[in-house]
């Protein structure tokens, strides 16, 4: 590893947060400070620097404008380091992994999301081996080329691909899962790559940045019960684009008159409807069921097993690249970054 170098990229959140002396509330300190707690780091073998974005902040306050910074950082830096560990708050960690995947295009090098559930100087902490990984994993070649040539999430024992992963607990060490898409691999003493599951990476050329997102999306989380005007107020939204229907099991959904009419007029009104299980694991198959055919007809577009953090994100990236809803549509049913797994359903 000698000669090689990483870069760390301090956004904030809870890895690098320490108790507020007057609230007790948890608040961001300087990456200096996380150097200082993990002195390990200065024995790994090969470089490491860092950046701090100008503004840390806690997670819960990231906006896509992070995701382009995070993206001109890397680009302005990519031929000075092998690979890059972004220590991220957890909360919206997947949406930035997700995104990022689709903003960076011809990746050859590793972007590892890493974080904690609980701040690095604290006794107990996680932050400590999930930083430590993270860099190593940055850091690994093979016969010259990057081990993990893509956006993923360290978290525990397992690296995932970013835009397959979920946050699915609070508490536990092992915050994240991927359930449609093995772990890209799994840490113990030794790291074990599933090579089978790691994209190729490009052959020649630098990193794209592609650093624009269309937000105007809205998230509807369908229930027993959904009333009329809550639809109507989702659909209404002034500059709505693209609508994201979380919808039941394998992608069914309400077959009342009223609902399937004002997912018509969505669609007429040129808005992108993608249907996305609530599901944690498994897919949509609109058509399986008699519950989602009536979808298929108002020209909603299957989710696949898409995450909704990687639907979110692909979705404002298709809506910032095209302004014709056949392509985004088309680009939708397209895996573009190993986000999506489709399947032909013969019914």
């Amino acid at each position: 590893m000698k000669n090689k170098s990483v870069l760390i990229i301090y956004t904030g959140g809870t890895i690098g947060m320490v108790n507020d002396p007057e609230t007790g509330a948890l608040c961001p300190f300087d990456f200096e400070q996380i150097a200082r707690a993990v002195p390990e780091i200065r024995e790994l073998g090969f470089g490491i620097d860092s950046y701090t974005l100008p503004e840390i902040i806690d997670s819960s306050d990231l906006q896509p404008g992070v995701w382009a910074e995070l993206c001109r950082v890397i680009a302005e830096r990519y031929d000075r380091y092998c690979g890059f560990v972004v220590l991220h708050g957890t909360d919206t960690m997947a949406y930035s992994a997700s995104a990022l995947s689709f903003m960076l295009g011809n990746l050859s090098k590793p972007v590892v999301f890493t974080g904690s559930q609980l701040p690095i100087g604290t006794v107990r902490t996680d932050g400590r081996e999930n930083l430590i990984t993270a860099l190593e994993i940055a850091a690994a070649e093979k016969d010259g080329q990057a081990m993990v040539p893509e956006v993923c999430i360290l978290f525990g024992a397992k690296l995932f691909r970013g835009n397959r992963t979920t946050k699915v607990d609070a508490e536990r060490f092992d915050a994240f899962q991927s359930f449609n898409y093995p772990p890209l691999a799994e840490i113990g003493i030794h790291i074990h790559y599933n090579e089978d599951a790691i994209v190729d990476a490009p052959f020649h050329g630098g990193v794209e940045v592609f650093d624009r997102m269309d937000t105007h999306v809205a998230v509807l989380k369908l229930f027993p019960g959904i009333r009329p005007e809550i639809m109507d107020a989702v659909i209404c939204t002034p500059g709505l684009r693209g609508l994201i229907l979380e919808s039941y099991g394998a992608g069914n959904a309400p077959t009342s008159d009223w609902f399937l009419a004002r997912v018509k007029e969505a669609e007429e009104r040129g808005i992108v409807v993608y249907n996305v299980t609530q599901c944690q694991g498994g897919s949509v198959e609109m058509g399986r069921y008699e519950t989602s055919r009536g979808l298929i007809g108002c020209g909603v577009v299957s989710g696949y097993d898409s995450t909704i953090e990687a639907a979110v994100c692909k979705l404002m990236y298709l809506l910032a690249c095209f302004s014709d809803v056949n392509e985004v549509k088309k680009y939708l049913n397209i895996p573009l970054k190993g986000e999506i797994t489709p399947k032909r359903i013969g019914f």
